[in-house]
C-alpha cells in the first residue's frame, strides 16, 4: 500500500514528494534570506557612511568636490561585478557590494545637505514599504514575468533619456511625471528581479554559487530601492 502523507484538494501525495517540495522551499528561503541579508548590509552601510559624511562640514566638502570621479568609480565597481562575479569567490564578490555601498553613501551624504531629515526619512519609510510590498508580490506572484526584461531594459533608457532632456528643458511638471514613472519603473522592477531570483534558487544553485548569486541579486535589489527611493524623494520634493 502507498503510503501517502496530507491530501490537498483530495489528491494524496506521497511522502518523498512532500519532502522533496518543503526542502526545495527551504533551500529557496535560505537564499531569499541571504539576498535580503546581504542587500539590507548594504543599505545600512550608505545610510551610516552619508549621515557620518554629512556631520562633518570638512570632510562634506571634500566628498563633494570629489562627486564626479566619485560617479565613475561607483559606475566601474557596479559593472566590474557583473563581469568579474564568474570569475571571483563570494567573499571578493561581498567585499565589491559594500565597497559600492560605501562609496553611494559619500555621494548620498550630498542629499543630507540639501533636502530636510524629515523628508529624507519620510522618502526612505515609504521607500520601505513600496519595496517590501512589490518583493511579495515577486516571491508569490505566479505569473511568469521573464519576458519582461527587455521593456523594463527599454523603459530604463527612455527614463534616463527623458531625464538627461530634463536638465535643459527644465519644468515642475516634467520634473513630476518622471519621478512617477521613475517609481513605478523600480516598482516593477523589483517584482522582476525577485521572481528571477526565486527562479535561480529554484534550478539549484548551491555553494559559492548561491553565495555570488545571493550577492548579485543584492545588488540588484539594493539598485532598485536606493533608484526608488531617490524618485520618490524628488516627488515629495522638500528642500
Amino acid at each position: 500500500m502507498l503510503k501517502t502523507g496530507t491530501f490537498l484538494r483530495g489528491v494524496a501525495y506521497p511522502v518523498s514528494m512532500q519532502m522533496t517540495a518543503t526542502r526545495t522551499e527551504t533551500v529557496v528561503r535560505s537564499f531569499m534570506n541571504r539576498t535580503y541579508s546581504w542587500m539590507t548590509a548594504g543599505l545600512v552601510l550608505t545610510a551610516v557612511i552619508a549621515y557620518l559624511t554629512a556631520s562633518n562640514l570638512d570632510l562634506a566638502r571634500q566628498v563633494a568636490g570629489l562627486r564626479f570621479p566619485l560617479l565613475i568609480v561607483q559606475l566601474a565597481v557596479v559593472f566590474g561585478i557583473g563581469f568579474l562575479l564568474p570569475r571571483i569567490n563570494g567573499l571578493v564578490a561581498g567585499i565589491l557590494f559594500m565597497v559600492y555601498a560605501a562609496i553611494t553613501g559619500l555621494v548620498f551624504s550630498g542629499l543630507l545637505m540639501v533636502y530636510s531629515l524629515p523628508s529624507v526619512y519620510l522618502a526612505f519609510g515609504t521607500t520601505a514599504i513600496t519595496f517590501g510590498a512589490m518583493s511579495v508580490i515577486g516571491y508569490t506572484i505566479k505569473r511568469d514575468l521573464s519576458g519582461m526584461g527587455r521593456f523594463f531594459l527599454f523603459a530604463i533608457i527612455g527614463l534616463i533619456v527623458a531625464s538627461i532632456l530634463n536638465i535643459w528643458i527644465g519644468g515642475t511638471a516634467l520634473s513630476l511625471i518622471i519621478a512617477m514613472v521613475g517609481v513605478l519603473i523600480f516598482a516593477g522592477l523589483t517584482v522582476y528581479d525577485t521572481q528571477m531570483l526565486r527562479n535561480m534558487a529554484l534550478s539549484g544553485i548551491d555553494g559559492d554559487n548561491a553565495e555570488k548569486g545571493a550577492i548579485y541579486g543584492a545588488l540588484s535589489l539594493y539598485l532598485n530601492f536606493i533608484n526608488m527611493f531617490l524618485f520618490i524623494l524628488r516627488l515629495f520634493n522638500s528642500r
